[in-house]
């Protein structure tokens, strides 16, 4: 029997495939390269096809190393690698920075101490050996006030390893109010490093540390992997962090390795979880032989979104100079922008807007809400509720469906039903030490006082009496006892005697109550304030508590039962969370000064912070392809504690003639 083989392709003809500023960087012969991608110039096209050139060039695949963020990333590229050879791309090193770590990690892990079968902790892994260390190392003292949760001392340990600094000094800079507990994080940090050598396990920011402390410290390891890559690619390399960066240099330090990173200054935009825009600025400066490719064909966007994103981009003095040419000729609407009287009717505005390119035919998944804060979404998330416009929300839970917000409103539920169960165990969920077991003694003690109360008082639903009366007889669990007297004060506290209190007044009341659980609680706990504040601000016009809970039952009521096909599906998502993706038609809310650019960036006066706000702006422009809005609120509120909002910056200097001005 004859056996055959499938014919091998041709290869790929690269100058018909490619535009010029793409085939020239695809073919360099510079050892280290510096490709900076533009938004929609096709970045991974470019990468992809520079692994298909070294193949076609002879190269081993296995001599090709493959840097990515993703693994959806890294997964894309090689198979439209194998698609473009005709050749099977499984012998090529492709992967995330942690997978191809994990990978070589485990044929020199004993040169580290470990054994080769190694654990790698997950995140519910990590939470649970912290929350296990905190309980051995706090005792009893973590109830006399409210020690930090697992998952806040986890983003701090975190923090301080991807920003290569020490975690005391993590601490005092982005943690400031955890500072009087560092003696116990000293111990816990201690402890947790202790335990996972012990179990000869890692987390996923060792599998970096581990891997970068091996090549330095092992010469013979380091030298064969020099040798075995001769081409190493990273992709978005604005996005690595100091780890990453010395670890790409390790790796690329061959006599005759090749390094050619792609990425884009303009959307560097993740400082705060450590990446470095100077990377890829002084990349030059640490590879002065390196070639520099431009690749500036944008073919996502029409001429007129393309014009806004350079004049935005424009405003950034450190920047690597490029201007945005479309690929497309086609559009005729110009940006808008869309100043409103206030949040509601911006929000109403976007409904509208979206309920009317929807009639025209525009599918839901073609249209996206960008925002800086999660908070920006709320009332459009209400106002497309209401409108029943399907929407999904890629940057987190639904306004009413997150922790913070469900633990204020528990509060008032408890307030007008002093028999909803569910809200009350909320509450004293939150106190320390307090589980299951103790919630459901306390629950007992409070339904017995607060039924002995109605009886006295027929008629009643509320208990107007003060809580610290009424509920004096309760027998509280010794767990709880610390923290039942100032729960009851605060009950009383939301009903005075001498009058009623707004909505507004109460979660502000509520918001005191609970700063120290949110501080404790939540490692971005100034953002879950932001969204209370909100809360207060959008609700101001509520005329009572009834009304107030009625509309959030029935809007996650809506949220639950709306079933809709992906096509009928509107996204909101923060910027941060929408980049890499693309959308037909953009809005981009709150676009007001000290929204967006944000108050802290504004009054710290950091010029890098500002530029990266502007790069964050950046970015959202250049998501949309054929329409793009941009709005604001000149009153964010409708009450005294409204806020005054000036356009943002970033649309006061566009100039004129790229947008048209929308009044409502």
């Amino acid at each position: 029997m004859n056996y055959a083989l499938r014919p091998v392709a041709n290869g790929c003809d690269f100058a018909a495939e490619l535009n010029p500023e793409q085939y020239a960087a695809v073919t360099t012969e510079a050892r280290h390269a510096l490709v900076i991608a533009g938004a929609g110039s096709g970045k991974t096209r470019t990468l992809t096809y520079r692994v298909a050139r070294l193949l076609e060039s002879g190269v081993a695949p296995w001599r090709i190393l493959l840097l990515t963020f993703t693994n959806k990333a890294a997964r894309e590229m090689l198979e439209r690698v194998a698609r473009l050879t005709g050749r099977g791309s499984e012998q090529i090193w492709g992967g995330t920075f942690h997978s191809v770590a994990n990978r070589l990690l485990r044929r020199h892990a004993s040169l580290l101490g470990y054994m080769p079968g190694f654990t790698i902790l997950d995140s519910d892994d990590q939470r649970a050996l912290f929350r296990a260390l905190i309980k051995q190392i706090t005792g009893k003292s973590s109830s006399k006030e409210r020690f930090p949760k697992p998952e806040v001392l986890i983003s701090l340990h975190s923090l301080a390893i991807n920003t290569n600094r020490s975690w005391q000094q993590t601490l005092s800079d982005d943690y400031g109010h955890l500072e009087r507990f560092e003696e116990n994080i000293a111990k816990i940090f201690e402890a947790y490093r202790q335990r996972k050598m012990e179990s000869n396990a890692m987390d996923f920011d060792d599998l970096l540390t581990n891997l970068v402390r091996l090549l330095r410290e092992n010469d013979d390891v380091r030298n064969d992997l020099q040798d075995r890559f001769l081409h190493v690619l990273v992709d978005e390399y604005q996005d690595t962090n100091t780890l990453q960066a010395e670890l790409i240099a390790l790796l690329s330090g061959g006599d005759h390795t090749s390094l050619m990173v792609v990425g884009d200054d303009a959307q560097s935009i993740y400082s705060w979880r450590g990446a470095n825009v100077d990377h890829i600025f002084n990349f030059n400066l640490t590879y002065p032989d390196a070639a520099v490719y431009k690749i500036e064909t944008n073919y996502r966007s029409v001429p007129a979104i393309l014009d806004i994103s350079n004049a935005a981009i424009a405003q950034n003095s450190r920047q690597f100079v490029k201007t945005l040419r479309p690929a497309r000729c086609d559009g005729k609407l110009k940006p808008a922008i869309v100043p409103a009287p206030d949040n509601r009717t911006e929000a109403r505005f976007v409904a509208q807007r979206i309920d009317e390119l929807m009639a025209d035919g525009i599918p839901g998944k073609d249209i996206a809400v960008l925002y800086r804060a999660h908070f920006h979404s709320m009332d459009v998330q209400m106002e497309l509720s209401r409108n029943h416009i399907p929407f999904r929300i890629t940057s987190g839970l639904r306004f009413f469906e997150q922790a913070h917000i469900k633990d204020i409103v528990a509060w008032l539920r408890l307030l007008t039903n002093p028999r909803d169960e569910i809200a009350f165990r909320r509450i004293v969920s939150t106190f320390p030490r307090v589980g299951d077991a103790t919630a459901a003694k306390l629950w007992q003690g409070w339904l017995a006082a607060a039924e002995k109360w109605f009886a006295a008082n027929p008629g009643t639903t509320t208990i107007t009496a003060p809580h610290s009366e009424v509920m004096k007889k309760v027998s509280v669990p010794t767990a709880a006892k610390l923290y039942w007297g100032g729960f009851l004060s605060s009950m009383d506290s939301l009903h005075p005697a001498d009058r009623e209190l707004t909505p507004t007044e109460l979660i502000k009341l509520v918001q005191n109550f609970m700063s120290a659980h949110l501080r404790a609680t939540y490692d971005n706990y100034e953002e879950r304030l932001e969204d209370i504040n909100q809360l207060t601000r959008s609700l101001a016009d509520m005329p009572d508590l009834d009304t107030f809970l009625s509309q959030v039952a029935l809007l996650s009521e809506v949220d639950n039962d709306t079933v809709a096909a992906d096509d009928d599906c509107v996204t909101l998502s923060t910027i941060h969370q929408a980049k890499g993706l693309e959308w037909k038609i953009v809005f981009i809310i709150f676009l007001g000064e000290g929204l967006f650019p944000h108050y802290k960036v504004i009054s710290g006066g950091d010029t890098d912070d500002l530029e990266e706000e502007t790069r964050l702006f950046y970015v959202a422009i250049t998501r949309a392809e054929d329409q793009l809005y941009l709005s604001y609120p000149r009153y964010n509120g409708h009450s005294y504690d409204s806020q005054y909002c000036p356009p943002s910056r970033f649309l006061t200097t566009l100039p004129e003639e790229l947008f048209e001005l929308w009044n409502i």
